[in-house]
């Protein structure tokens, strides 16, 4: 019988990516991650003995702890957790049932950018319209969901950069930008190592709305109108973010479980 305080990779995997994920802890040793360096997506990397540092930060949200085989580390650190009154599950069967689970994303632990005050720091263009919004919305719910954003002039980006450590993207001439026909949601696709089936055909909706390509994707073209209606809303930029994100939220669900369903209505009207 299933532990009451576990969780299944199948269950964890239709929860990433959504704004009801819990918030993933890995504490899988360090010879076991050094055999294979990646985390779920989203994951917080500290070692078992070290979670109580985590308290603060987790009060008042879910967490699910995960180890290499789902044992000893992440059932004893849950444990620990909910001692301080914190919501805690453990991943069963850990990150060797994640692999062998169809379409369960990792991330390379080398591609993340080193975190600036306990989150990662990421820089970019003012007033966003698209790919300003769609990156964030992928880095809060694939790769670090406490990461701050900076909105700044297009000229103070790389000093920006520079002077606070931040991460820039969507500019010119830096590691997340457009590549190609490609644009710059593509290359975080790429980067993190996150193609599947959904974010794949999101990533072509999000490309063909930034690039003007309608063609790409019939759902480009209400993307940038919606994209332009929300810039038109909100004179700052955080604000935009905040109110963008549900969006993006709405578009994953359909990417991912809902492009076969229509509308029709009254069923049965002349065509």
């Amino acid at each position: 019988m299933p532990a009451p305080t576990e969780i299944t990779p199948a269950q964890l995997l239709r929860l990433i990516g959504t704004p009801d994920a819990p918030t993933l802890i890995d504490v899988v040793t360090e010879a076991d991650f050094a055999a294979d360096p990646h985390v779920i997506p989203g994951a917080i990397r500290i070692p078992h003995d070290r979670v109580l540092e985590l308290v603060p930060r987790l009060r008042g949200t879910s967490c699910v702890v995960y180890c290499q085989k789902g044992l000893k580390l992440s059932q004893g650190a849950a444990a620990l957790l909910r001692c301080e009154g914190v919501a805690a599950e453990h991943l069963a069967e850990g990150m060797v049932g994640w692999r062998a689970l169809d379409g369960a994303p990792r991330i390379p632990h080398a591609a993340l950018p080193a975190p600036v005050g306990g989150a990662t720091l990421w820089v970019t263009r003012h007033r966003p319209k698209i790919d300003r919004i769609a990156c964030p919305w992928l880095i809060r719910r694939f790769v670090d969901p406490a990461a701050r954003f900076l909105f700044v002039a297009p000229s103070e980006v790389p000093a920006v950069a520079e002077r606070f450590g931040a991460t820039p993207f969507d500019i010119e001439d830096v590691a997340f930008s457009h590549r190609g026909p490609h644009c710059t949601f593509d290359t975080m696709l790429d980067v993190f190592d996150l193609h599947g089936p959904a974010l794949d055909t999101l990533a072509r909706v999000v490309r063909g709305a930034d690039t003007n390509r309608h063609d790409l994707a019939p759902e480009a073209a209400g993307l940038l109108a919606l994209s332009v209606g929300l810039s038109r809303q909100y004179r700052d930029d955080l604000d935009q973010l905040a109110a963008g994100l549900p969006l993006y939220d709405a578009l994953y669900r359909w990417a991912r479980d809902g492009q076969g369903e229509g509308h029709d209505w009254p069923a049965g009207r002349a065509a």
